[in-house]
Formats: structure tokens, sequence, C-alpha cells
């Protein structure tokens, strides 16, 4: 969700909270009429929860109006929530919770509007801005002493937003001629906020590429320091190149994991000292979890680490486990810290045996392995994996960040300049 620093923001989201609490009224009120004989009472009794039932699930600016809060329910907000002062508000029927549900979503849907309208106002308010800045260069010779007499002009006026410093100016400027003529990066750019789109014009080199992490920005609402990290780890190139060596019971069982897992994955932020051991490096990433899941996905869900699983008389325990959403499938890793073995696949066989019989639920697909070393030759990996029926694949990891200008050159050696950057390539 993009948060917009707007005070238009706030007025239209207590405008549209009021809206929505006299339909939620009106919706309770006609949903009791066929089996309440007392209506007033009904909504009397029902308003006040759902008051604080919505206060909870948006963490509202304001409480609710006092005498809209039910005896039963503090005043006021505590860390932006209203707090139930006993038990009985969470003694809802079950009719009750879904209706309120059904409420709170018309609720979740036009505040999400709201922010996205906001939002593509800004951004076109800046665009706009950035034009005239830019035509004002070309006709008039304004440069950047101009633009910052233009900072001081607008702050003097005590009604105008925060914002429009010389060089968030400037950077409009910047902006608009990036993209003025490529009406796709400019439609993109309205869907996330400000900074995300700093970053992306800034630190990217071709419209295939802008395009690429406007997508992913999106798709994985992203953070200013995620998609930060996710740009100098260089994703775009990494995902390009990408070839992960997958089994052929992969792509038969799971035809999307192409685009789920990577060849190469990027851990420097575990700062490990070398040598170090299976344990070191698990300890590391677990100590280091969200920005682990970050560059695995986000749809990985963590399970746990030395996971059991118990076989005859024996018990045995999986570096890591996850859970993939979209896959909808356990994936246990197999961390190495030396070069790829073909005998280091037989024990991750025998882990994806052991999960499916005997931990797999019955609507899940069957589990995914990945075997992860400091290294891999392409070739011995390619051999290893060409009789392999389990659904696994291998991959290795680097604990520092790769060089984008190598990357970039690699991916000239493999793509010419066209297919890398398309018919609008910048």
């Amino acid at each position: 969700m993009v948060e917009i620093a707007n005070p238009i923001y706030d007025v239209v989201f207590k405008y549209l909270m009021r809206e929505l609490l006299l339909e939620a009224a009106a919706m309770l009120k006609n949903a009791y009429s066929s089996t309440v004989r007392c209506q007033e009472r009904a909504i009397t009794e029902t308003y006040p929860y759902l008051s604080c039932y919505l206060a909870i699930m948006f963490r509202l600016r304001s409480p609710p109006p006092r005498h809209a809060l039910a005896p039963n329910c503090v005043g006021g907000m505590i860390g932006g929530r209203a707090k139930p002062t006993n038990t009985k508000y969470m003694e809802l029927s079950k009719a009750l919770q879904n209706q309120f549900l059904e409420i709170a979503e018309l609720i979740r849907k036009s505040r999400a509007k709201v922010l996205s309208v906001a939002n593509e106002g800004m951004i076109d308010l800046y665009w706009r801005v950035g034009q005239s800045i830019s035509g004002r260069t070309e006709q008039d010779g304004w440069g950047k002493s101009t633009v910052k007499q233009l900072a001081i002009f607008i702050a003097a006026d005590t009604s105008a937003p925060r914002g429009f410093s010389d060089k968030n100016l400037w950077r409009m400027k910047q902006f608009y001629e990036a993209y003025k003529d490529k009406p796709e990066l400019r439609r993109l750019s309205g869907k996330v906020s400000w900074t995300h789109n700093l970053l992306i014009f800034s630190k990217t080199k071709s419209d295939e590429e802008r395009v690429f992490y406007y997508l992913l920005t999106m798709r994985e609402r992203f953070s200013k320091r995620e998609l930060e990290r996710s740009i100098d780890s260089g994703y775009f190139e990494r995902t390009l190149l990408a070839n992960p060596k997958l089994s052929p019971a992969v792509r038969v069982l799971l035809r999307d994991s192409t685009d789920v897992f990577k060849d190469t994955y990027i851990w420097e932020f575990l700062h490990l000292p070398e040598p170090f051991s299976e344990k070191d490096l698990r300890k590391a990433l677990l100590a280091n979890l969200k920005k682990f899941i970050l560059e695995l996905g986000a749809d990985f869900v963590f399970i746990g680490e030395e996971y059991r699983v118990q076989v005859g008389n024996k018990d045995f325990f999986i570096d890591l486990l996850f859970f993939h959403r979209e896959l909808c499938c356990l994936v246990p890793f197999e961390l190495k810290v030396e070069e790829f073995k073909p005998e280091f696949m037989g024990k991750l066989n025998f882990y994806l045996e052991a999960l499916d019989r005997d931990v797999r639920k019955p609507h899940e697909n069957p589990s995914m392995g990945v075997l992860l070393c400091k290294s891999k030759d392409d070739e011995i990996v390619e051999y290893a994996m060409s009789r392999n029926i389990s659904p696994l694949l291998v991959a290795d990891y680097q604990t520092k960040l790769l060089d984008k200008d190598k990357l970039r050159r690699k991916l000239h050696e493999i793509f010419s300049p066209p297919d890398l950057l398309g018919e609008g390539g910048g």
C-alpha cells in the first residue's frame, strides 16, 4: 500500500469513514429486519461493536464518537487502536462476524482506491511541474539558480504542500524528460510513490529495466529499502541471465517454477568471515530472516530450521523448510559450503520423499527441493539432473554484491541491444 504524505488524504479519508459508517448502520438494519423484532435495539447494540471492530482493524486516526462506543470499550485509542476491556466484544456470532467483515472489506477497498487516486494525482502534478520547468529551461534559459528561487517562492506560500525544494523540483524536470516520449513508463509511474519513482528512473539504464522494477514493486509491494536493494543487487540482470538447473520433474509438476527460483542468490547482508560452516551459514540466514525471504521471494513462508523427519527408527534434519504460497508446496533447502557434487542430490531426494509421505497435506503439490551450493559447474549439474526424477533444482549463492557493470556486459554478450532494450530502449 502506498502511503501519501498529503493533507488532502486526511480530509478525504475522514469523510469516507463517516459515509461508510452510515452505510454500515443501514446494512446492519436491513440484515436484522427479517430476524429481529426490535430493530432499534439491535442496531443500538450492534453499531458500537462495529465501531470498535473497524477501529481495531484499520487503526483509525481518531476514535469513534464516545456515544458510539460500546460500554465495554475504552472511549479512546491506545496505540492507534480501540481496546476492548473484556472478552465480551470477541464473543460475536459467526453471522455477525461475517457482516462486519463485509463492511470492513468495503472500507479496505475504498481506502485503497483513495490512496491510489491521491498518489496518481501527486505524480501527475510532479510531471506537469517538471514539464513546465523543462520548457522554461529551453525557452527562457532557466538554470538551477532560477529553480532555487522558485522553491523559495513556493515555500513562502503557507498553503503550499511540502516536497517542492529546489532539488526535488529539479528531479521533477529530470523525471519529465526521462519519460516524456514513453507513455507506458509514464502510466506505470503513477502506480508507485514518488520515492520509488526517483529510485527507478535514477538508478536504471534502460526502459526494459525500468518496466521490470515498476512491475516488481507493484507485485511485491516493495518498500524504498527493498526496492533499492533489488536494484543494487542486479535483480533485473540476474533474472535475465538466470538458467536455474531444474530437474525434468519440476517443469512437469510446477510449470511456473522458473519464475520463482533463481540461479544465483545474493546474501551480502550475512557478513560471514571466511571460512564458514554450514551451521554458521544457517544461523546467519535465520538471524537475517526478513532479508533472506526478500531475496527468495515474498511468497515463501518460513516453517522451521533443522526440521525433523522420522524414517524408520531414525531422525533426520532438514536445514531449512519453507512453504511457497503460489506453488502450494513444501520447499526444503539444503545448504552446502562447497562446490556442487552429484552425491548431494541423494540426501535431498530422500527428504522430498519423507516430506511427501509424512508431512504434505492432500491438497498440496509435491514438495520441491532447493540445493544451495557455494559454487557449481553447470555441465556437471546438467549431467546429474538429466535422469533425476525428483522435483529439485541446484543454485549457488554469493555473499557479496555482484558487479552490475559485469552483469550488464554479460547481458550484451548474450543478447543484442535491441533484444535488451526493446523498441523504445533508452
